[in-house]
């Protein structure tokens, strides 16, 4: 479990949001660096989606890597993708593994590799920087760069939120489709999200301001 409400508040807030869309997709689905499945609520990413015909997971050597389970593939998300996990699931879920990866485009390209349609991502927008010896801590994403690293690998993003918590980090989710229109009336209506953590650096004071300005109109200063 995790105890720490900067790390905490953002993995509840992500496990929500992919409870309320994972029932939406069938089909093949495999968790990509996915150590055990834990969600770090006491559950597994493979009860959320209750639709799939199938689950698989993929981990690299090293820390809360391969496991050696049934249903598992090793997987490199850095090197080329072997022939056999091209294209092989319906859908691909990652989460919060891209900051962790130097090269993120070669490994984005690789998670759209193996995808016949969807990629469901979760990184982190703006958190305190966490590694250890075994992998380190590189990148920091916005909607506007998930989107094109989607794109550039034909994939269009049909929903994206964020997590709302001031004082913790901020999560991004986004599900990108190579056949976007066959999810216009499948999935929630949400995004496309303007402006990623509006509220970092507002003080309490500042806020409630904010809000009285587009309740009232009442104008001034933080």
């Amino acid at each position: 479990m995790i105890v720490d409400r900067r790390f905490r508040l953002p993995r509840l807030w992500s496990n929500r949001a992919l409870r309320t869309i994972a029932s939406c997709f069938e089909g093949d689905v495999v968790n990509v660096s996915a150590w055990d499945d834990r969600d770090k609520e006491g559950g597994h990413y493979k009860d959320y989606f209750v639709n799939a015909s199938s689950y698989s997971y993929t981990n690299y050597r090293g820390y809360k890597g391969f496991q050696g389970q049934e249903n598992e593939y090793l997987l490199d998300l850095t090197t080329d993708l072997p022939e056999n996990l091209r294209q092989r699931f319906d859908v691909v879920f990652n989460h919060t593994t891209l900051e962790h990866i130097f090269d993120i485009g070669k490994a984005c390209s690789n998670l759209c590799a193996i995808s016949r349609d969807i990629v469901i991502v979760v990184v982190p927008f703006a958190q305190v920087q966490h590694e250890t010896d075994d992998w380190k801590d590189f990148w920091r994403l916005t909607p506007t760069c998930l989107r094109r690293l989607l794109g550039q690998n034909g994939l269009t993003v049909v929903y994206e939120v964020e997590s709302p918590h001031r004082n913790s980090g901020v999560y991004l989710l986004a599900v990108g489709s190579r056949h976007p229109e066959r999810w216009e009336e499948r999935l929630p209506p949400r995004g496309p999200i303007s402006v990623a953590g509006k509220w970092i650096g507002w003080s309490i004071r500042g806020l409630l301001r904010k809000g009285m300005e587009r309740v009232f109109g009442i104008t001034g200063r933080d």
